[in-house]
């Protein structure tokens, strides 16, 4: 596979880098500007909508720009890489990918068009009170006519969404996807421990629209998207890392101690090495991992990548994290300096959709295809 980028990509990164780059250049302003509600600058996410960075996912005739898995991975890693706090990653690739996958020309049209725009924010109200990282819905039921009752929490940027993209239990068995619009169902909203947005939401008899043809389970499509945004949230969280990685760095390069600054001591090399080594093979991972989204790979395909990808940033995000607090000493666990937020943030990103315990067990499951092993009988053919 090439990874390296097209000059149109190249200009993309450039342009975003640009943008994003410029807003969050002062970590005091950026901290400001997640302390407030809604969380993110609304003047920003209306310049994105502007570059068509809001409608990169989606097909000219849904009111977007029709670009591939290479260029919203772009977007998610220069974001990443400034801790911007704007709901890309949940409005556009995730709550955006599923009315893409299942709503109706109408629907796309229209709710898509919206979000390219900059005119909405969506949110998927998806995860339940007990329940997690799973694409079918549980206690949230919908009825014939579409109403919604139940719980969603945590849904990210769910008091700001215009527009909800909810799951729910069909009558009939399976889950199917609704549109809950004008300030729908009751809302709760919060910061995450990652200086986030998130909201609880109550649904009682709540009116709504399904999303796609009516009664249809859609749980499929769910478990596809689910791993498209968690391949995403990789290229999000490898910006993160490659950010902590020259902060640390170069923070050892101007930090004295003992009169000699700290990269003269062998053992802070050999622990900063250990991060770029981390960082190196997620970066890797990560590309291969887009680029089989990219070549249309299979939903299997594409859920066998988004486990090995989302293991491996799971452990190199702790580990990078970690280290770049522990060599930067307490500095790193304050609110005015930056290091212990991208921590957070990577913690936070490694929990949305599936920590390194889920992708493993993901990925056991897979091993269906290997017959069992005799050790004994393996180590009697090497000596005879």
């Amino acid at each position: 596979m090439d990874f390296s980028y097209d000059d149109e990509q190249v200009a993309l990164r450039d342009a975003v880098k640009g943008l994003v780059g410029k807003a969050y250049a002062d970590w005091e302003k950026r901290r400001q500007t997640a302390k407030e509600d809604p969380g993110f600058d609304e003047n920003l996410w209306t310049q994105m909508a502007e570059m068509g960075l809001l409608g990169l996912p989606f097909s000219e005739d849904d009111g977007g720009v029709g670009a591939g898995p290479v260029e919203i991975a772009i977007v998610c890693r220069e974001l990443g890489r400034v801790l911007a706090p704007e709901p890309y990653l949940s409005s556009v690739v995730y709550a955006g990918g599923l009315v893409a996958a299942v709503g109706t020309p109408e629907q796309r049209q229209e709710v898509l068009g919206a979000l390219a725009s900059g005119e909405s924010v969506l949110a998927f109200a998806h995860d339940e009170p007990g329940h997690r990282w799973s694409p079918a819905a549980h206690d949230v039921k919908a009825d014939a006519d579409g109403n919604l009752t139940g719980v969603k929490d945590l849904v990210l940027h769910g008091a700001r969404a215009d527009v909800l993209v909810v799951s729910a239990v069909l009558e009939g068995g399976g889950t199917g996807l609704f549109l809950v619009t004008d300030g729908g169902g009751q809302r709760e909203g919060y910061a995450t421990y990652d200086g986030g947005r998130a909201a609880r939401i109550t649904f009682d008899a709540t009116p709504s629209t399904p999303l796609g043809a009516a009664a249809a389970d859609v749980t499929a499509s769910i478990a596809t998207i689910q791993d498209i945004t968690r391949i995403m949230a990789a290229n999000e969280a490898l910006g993160a890392m490659q950010t902590q990685l020259k902060a640390t760095v170069d923070y050892l390069k101007s930090r004295k101690q003992f009169g000699v600054t700290l990269n003269n001591f062998q053992a802070l090399n050999f622990r900063a090495a250990d991060m770029y080594t981390s960082q190196e093979l997620t970066h890797s991972l990560v590309d291969w991992a887009t680029m089989v989204v990219a070549d249309g790979g299979s939903p299997d395909a594409v859920a066998d990548a988004a486990a090995r990808a989302g293991l491996q940033v799971s452990r190199a995000g702790r580990h990078v994290g970690q280290e770049a607090i522990q060599l930067h000493g307490g500095i790193a666990m304050t609110a005015e300096y930056n290091v212990g937020a991208f921590t957070a943030h990577l913690t936070a990103l490694d929990h949305l959709l599936g920590d390194a315990g889920h992708h493993l067990r993901s990925l056991d499951a897979r091993l269906t295809s290997y017959d069992a092993i005799d050790p004994l009988d393996v180590a009697a053919g090497a000596t005879a």
